[in-house]
């Protein structure tokens, strides 16, 4: 019953999000070219919102928290887990105050409605896994962009998707890039939960009645210490509330 459950909701959602995908596309297109890239932005943010809601058609329940506040004068570099594509809307929805960009796979910026034109836009690091140097090159321009707008960067450090929960080493590469460029950046862990169990297969069918949390975390100061020492520190934040015996899903948004 629950599995049939799954299939009924599931579909509900994807042609929800189907639409989603179509009409802020259209939407996208005129706020950036009509009003500019701030209206863009806000495009965007309601974009993810309704991405992120949305999953309430599923009967899951969406759960932020975030442990201290951060600041607006300096950029910050969001490290976080990977567990599924699902993991990035409620970052853009909760985190636009710091208008987080995204290093993604250079895949991505086709083919996909409104997410491909966002990442083209947006200023996001787009990224040839199979040309390390051109990776470098759209790290370093992104670590430029947010020292000089106060932005934030999201990276996701294992490289690839853990959908079962267990995490895998945080590479450094990438975060030490961005800090070449944004020395004054600060490093702040957001542990992400439930996303692997909720898309177990892509994006049909749905988990039903999942709960999917996000926790950022203290920030780390990685002036006085080197990337990996750094690095380390923000893998083991995210450790502990990921793989520990218990996790908080309180709600503060």
């Amino acid at each position: 019953m629950k599995k049939l459950l799954d299939y009924v909701l599931s579909s509900l959602y994807v042609l929800y999000f189907g639409l989603l995908l179509v009409v802020f596309h259209l939407i996208q297109v005129v706020c950036f070219h009509g009003f500019g890239k701030r209206a863009h932005k806000k495009s965007v943010d309601v974009f993810n919102f309704f991405i992120t809601y949305g999953w309430l058609l599923t009967g899951t329940r969406v759960h932020f928290r975030q442990q201290t506040e951060l600041p607006t004068d300096r950029p910050i570099i969001f490290v976080a887990n990977h567990q599924s594509m699902f993991d990035i809307p409620p970052i853009i929805w909760f985190l636009r105050k710091y208008t987080p960009i995204f290093i993604s796979k250079i895949e991505l910026a086709r083919g996909i409605p409104s997410i491909s034109y966002n990442l083209r836009k947006s200023g996001a690091a787009l990224i040839d896994r199979k040309d390390a140097k051109q990776s470098i090159v759209e790290i370093s321009r992104l670590g430029k962009l947010i020292k000089e707008h106060n932005h934030s960067a999201v990276i996701f450090p294992e490289g690839t998707r853990t959908a079962k929960g267990l995490m895998r080493p945080f590479a450094v590469g990438g975060i030490a890039t961005l800090l070449k460029r944004a020395p004054n950046a600060l490093i702040v862990p957001v542990a992400i939960q439930g996303t692997g169990r909720f898309t177990p297969k892509g994006l049909f069918p749905l988990t039903s009645f999942s709960s999917l949390s996000w926790t950022v975390l203290p920030g780390i100061e990685p002036v006085g210490q080197t990337p990996e020492a750094a690095v380390q520190q923000a893998q083991d934040a995210i450790r502990a509330v990921v793989e520990g015996p218990q996790s908080s899903l309180a709600v503060t948004q």
